[in-house]
């Protein structure tokens, strides 16, 4: 078995969903099931990655004897750990820590696992001075505890771990931040240290030559370059200003989400941002939501909540009404500006924000007609991704969480619906157990970026409950009064979410529908300036987006400075322009297109536009 082990390269075992240390191997009889677990494996990278943390944090430890050890879990693609250090962490200290790892792991001492009873790890962590390993053990149950010790190094830790620390090959430090203790901003902040390990060295090369990118890409530095929006301290974190240039570029979506939502048989509605606290009561949202919901505020004697959703709105408007099952499917959609609360450690740019705008729909129904209508919007969600420039994505099918209400039967209906429209559509998809929303199933896809990177935006959610709470009906084709069914569906998620996405996956060069000035005329000369203007204002009166730089620049210095900004189309105006009613096109790639007639610029630049290029 051993050797078989080794052969397979692996790093733990795994039995009966179970994962074990190698060193454990004795535990199990001749007869047990035993898989390998490589690097190759998800199991396998975040126990070689939660290894690597160990080892930082020996090194922190080492070279700070008074630092006090928070948690250092595996992540996605790397790890990190926090620490309680009585003076802030340089990028020079980064060095040095990678230094000492590096001997920790040529020492390749092995990783031994202790267990003991919870008192004597209380009482080991508290002689330490590790207050807060005191505060997770005070919380598990267990009477008996496991710990992890490499030479003179022991953690608190479920485990397992890689063999040795000689079996973390390639690693890399990355960078150094603030972090709430348990990401609460009432407790201490921490300084958390992050860091990725792989098993060889070209892919950690190739990591870092992605992060790069990903630097580069990054729609917080890129927002501020090109001018597209910006977070103020005055007004506060989470709260989103747009400048002209991302403004002309959200107008530009939210144009076309509409014109597209009117093609498909939604009615576009508007809804307050506020709303009396026991609708949010009724709505369930309340009880199930509170953590995300600001405080209420009190008018003329009554409680007003800010909306964290828009369904109860619209919920509203459909029972404004007598419905007939002729009505049926009633689709209702919204850009509705929502409210939640996110604790400040979390907020990221555009990403993470505390009031957003969703593309928010609703579509109320008879149960005969979930399967279409969800068909219908997979459909039309597919479409709008595809049109932004993202036609590679990951689907999942989320089911009934922990917390959840109505009954187990509804939750199966819904579930097979979606679960049936997933396959009628032919599409691939993994099973999110727990994942839906309290109220019901839902469906999620997420996009892939020009990166790879899977972002979540679409959503679609299948609600037996709110017309139950709420008492919806519709009078059916019997003449009795029936229940709707409830879809609440959003395509692009949230427009700032989108956008910051967008940014990353273009890198800011824009196609030429969305982009924000869409040609720039460049004069070589003064004396170019009447004619640069006429050609302007042509443009802009045929809907393209135009401006013209008639500054007593170099031409050389006018190209960088359009380029900089990532205007799709650069049109130079020089005597010989002017002369022959012409000019000279370039792309922003720098591909020259040569002179053309005003005409054709601008039938190039409308057919392009027209078919969102």
């Amino acid at each position: 078995m051993e050797e078989a082990l080794r052969k397979a390269k692996a790093i733990a075992v795994r039995t009966d969903e179970m994962l074990f240390d190698l060193s454990r191997l004795k535990e199990f009889g001749d007869e047990a099931r035993l898989e390998p677990v490589t690097f190759t494996l998800k199991e396998g990278r975040d126990i070689y990655r939660h290894s690597a943390s160990h080892i930082m944090a020996h090194a922190v430890k080492t070279l700070f004897p008074e630092a006090r050890l928070a948690i250092g879990p595996a992540t996605e693609e790397g790890f990190y750990y926090d620490f309680d250090l009585d003076r802030p962490l340089t990028l020079e200290d980064l060095g040095m820590i990678e230094k000492k790892m590096a001997e920790i792991v040529g020492e390749d001492r092995p990783f031994r696992r202790r267990v003991l009873a919870k008192t004597e790890a209380i009482d080991l962590f508290r002689k330490a001075g590790q207050d807060y390993k005191v505060e997770l053990l005070g919380e598990i149950t267990d009477e008996s505890v496991s710990l992890y010790e490499e030479g003179d190094f022991v953690d608190l830790c479920r485990g397992p771990h890689v063999p040795s620390t000689g079996a973390i090959r390639a690693f890399k430090l990355l960078s150094i931040a603030g972090a709430y203790w348990r990401g609460d901003e009432k407790n201490r902040m921490l300084q958390r240290i992050y860091g990725t390990a792989f098993d060889k060295e070209k892919e950690l090369k190739e990591y870092l030559v992605f992060l790069e990118e990903v630097k580069k890409r990054d729609h917080r530095r890129l927002g501020k370059e090109l001018d597209l929006f910006s977070i103020s301290d005055d007004i506060g974190p989470g709260l989103i200003l747009w400048h002209p240039n991302g403004a002309t570029i959200r107008k530009a979506i939210e144009d076309f989400w509409r014109d597209e939502h009117t093609k498909a048989d939604y009615k576009i509605l508007f809804s307050p941002h506020i709303a009396k606290l026991n609708l949010w009561k009724k709505s369930g949202h309340w009880d199930f939501y509170r953590e995300n919901m600001y405080s209420p505020m009190e008018i003329e004697g009554l409680e007003y909540e800010l909306k964290p959703m828009n369904c109860p709105f619209h919920i509203q408007i459909y029972k404004s009404g007598l419905r007939s099952y002729r009505d049926l499917p009633l689709r209702y959609a919204e850009l509705g500006t929502v409210y939640r609360y996110e604790r400040s450690g979390v907020l990221h740019g555009l990403l993470r924000v505390r009031g957003f705008t969703q593309d928010d729909a609703h579509i109320f129904c008879r149960e005969d007609q979930i399967e279409d209508e969800v068909l219908r919007v997979l459909d039309f969600t597919l479409f709008i991704l595809k049109t932004f420039g993202f036609d590679k994505y990951d689907v999942y099918l989320s089911t009934r969480p922990e917390k959840f209400v109505g009954t187990p039967e509804s939750w199966e209906r819904s579930t097979g619906a979606l679960k049936c429209a997933l396959e009628l559509k032919g599409l691939a998809y993994s099973v999110d157990p727990g994942e839906g929303v309290f109220y019901g199933p839902k469906i999620d896809i997420k996009v892939k970026d020009s990166l790879g990177r899977a972002w979540q935006c679409s959503t679609i959610q299948v609600d037996f409950n709110n017309p139950e709470r709420f008492d919806l009906g519709f009078r059916g084709s019997d003449g009795k009064e029936h229940r709707p069914i409830m879809i609440h569906r959003a395509l692009m998620g949230s427009l700032e979410r989108f956008f910051g996405i967008l940014v990353e996956h273009y890198a800011g060069v824009f196609p030429l529908w969305l982009a924000p000035v869409q040609v720039a005329l460049l004069t070589i000369a003064e004396r170019q300036t009447e004619y640069a203007l006429k050609v302007r204002e042509k443009l802009k009166a045929e809907g393209v987006r135009t401006e013209a730089n008639l500054d007593n620049e170099k031409i050389g210095h006018k190209i960088r400075e359009a380029t900089i900004r990532k205007v799709p189309y650069l049109g130079i105006i020089g005597d010989k322009e002017v002369l022959e009613g012409n000019v000279s096109v370039r792309r922003q790639n720098g591909e020259n297109l040569g002179s053309m007639t005003e005409e054709d610029l601008l039938r190039l630049l409308k057919e392009e536009i027209k078919h969102r290029g």
